[in-house]
């Protein structure tokens, strides 16, 4: 028998939820033969068999997560063409009689006190799926135990709230740990700024030329393209820009990498833009699509908004957002006029950046968008 473990399918990652799996338990599979298909942080990827040989378990169904190096599946010996031994008996199945006597807390429920209640698994198990609290319900069940019936009254007596439960999956569920992680680890700030874009031609793309921008912008200050490890207080500076560009979906927010953006021209950018959207919109990014980002645009104001307090991603130290392009009544040159404005937002690692650095940065930035 031998145990086919969950490899790591990205950088360092925890875990990846089942897609899809290609065989079944009892299946006959050759070496390389894909055997399922995994969601990780933002890709599909599909997990070929390391082993020819039957399959004796497989670990997980779909839309399960499996930790990374945890048991995927079990293939049979060699010689497992021989059936195992028949007269094996299943023993009886135990039913617990057991009265657990401790405080139950229901999550999602406000409790006042945790008192001590009497109630038996299935019954605990009944109130958890009625998101009914044990320490309100009344008791009729022998020296004061809880009976399915008491917890079945409770929830009667509970106003139902209409909605319907959906658990994070794939894209999502790996952005709420990408989220937790920025949370948990850096020292966020913010700061704000417009620039005038009044003398942009009509026909500039706008996206490409924010690229071009930040690149400007690295080059003047590149303690903003960098990666910081906060456990070794260490911090990298890349001479290359690998700008990873949110590309919203409804599936979720994808950020593939556009590498070396500081010596490609206005058209390979363009490319490499409408390769990923394209490569978004049918799921057929690959996991190095995601690898190496080194700095990050949000170009959120394609949709509204015009300031945010955006997310850094670590090991990353910073991100730009672009809001909505606006036209305001402003001075320019001692005249007054309707200015076309675009808002900016960076926030930043400041346990990594100092303000001055990040200030600069912005400036150099705001100068290239305002050059022509």
């Amino acid at each position: 028998m031998k145990i086919f473990h969950l490899p790591d399918l990205g950088e360092g990652l925890a875990e990846a939820e089942i897609r899809e799996w290609f065989v079944k338990e009892g299946d006959v599979v050759k070496v390389d033969q894909p055997l399922l298909s995994m969601e990780t942080a933002k890709a599909v990827v599909e997990v070929p068999s390391p082993y020819a040989g039957r399959i004796g378990k497989l670990y997980g169904k779909n839309g399960d997560m499996i930790q990374t190096h945890a048991p995927l599946v079990e293939f049979e010996s060699e010689d497992s063409s021989v059936k195992k031994d028949k007269g094996t008996v299943v023993g009886n199945l135990e039913e617990s009689e057991t009265v657990l006597d401790e405080g139950d807390v229901i999550v999602g429920i406000p409790q006042k006190t945790v008192a001590s209640v009497k109630a038996m698994p299935a019954v605990r198990a009944l109130a958890k799926q009625l998101q009914v609290d044990l320490t309100l319900v009344k008791a009729t069940g022998p020296n004061g135990q809880i009976t399915a019936e008491d917890v079945k009254k409770q929830a009667e007596q509970i106003a139902p709230i209409s909605g319907k439960i959906l658990p994070l999956r794939g894209v999502r569920h790996f952005m709420a740990l990408a989220m937790t992680q920025s949370h948990q680890e850096v020292v966020p700030v913010t700061i704000s700024d417009d620039a005038d874009i009044t003398d942009l031609p009509a026909d500039t793309d706008f996206t490409v030329y924010m690229m071009q921008a930040m690149a400007a912008g690295v080059k003047a200050e590149p303690a903003l393209n960098a990666w910081f490890d906060g456990k070794k207080m260490e911090r990298m500076l890349h001479d290359e820009v690998n700008l990873g560009l949110a590309i919203d979906t409804e599936e979720g927010l994808f950020v593939p990498v556009v590498r070396n953006i500081g010596n490609k021209s206005s058209k390979e950018l363009r490319a490499e833009i409408n390769k990923f959207k394209s490569a978004a919109k049918d799921r057929s990014l690959t996991p190095q699509d995601f690898q190496g980002a080194t700095i990050t645009l949000s170009n959120f104001g394609v949709f509204s908004g015009q300031y945010a307090t955006l997310i850094v991603v670590p090991p990353m130290v910073s991100i730009l957002g672009c809001g909505k392009i606006r036209e305001v009544v402003g001075v320019h040159q001692g005249s007054i006029g309707i200015r076309r404005i675009v808002p900016l937002s960076l926030s930043f690692d400041h346990r990594a950046i100092t303000g001055g650095e990040a200030t600069r940065f912005l400036a150099a930035v705001i100068h290239y968008l305002q050059k022509k």
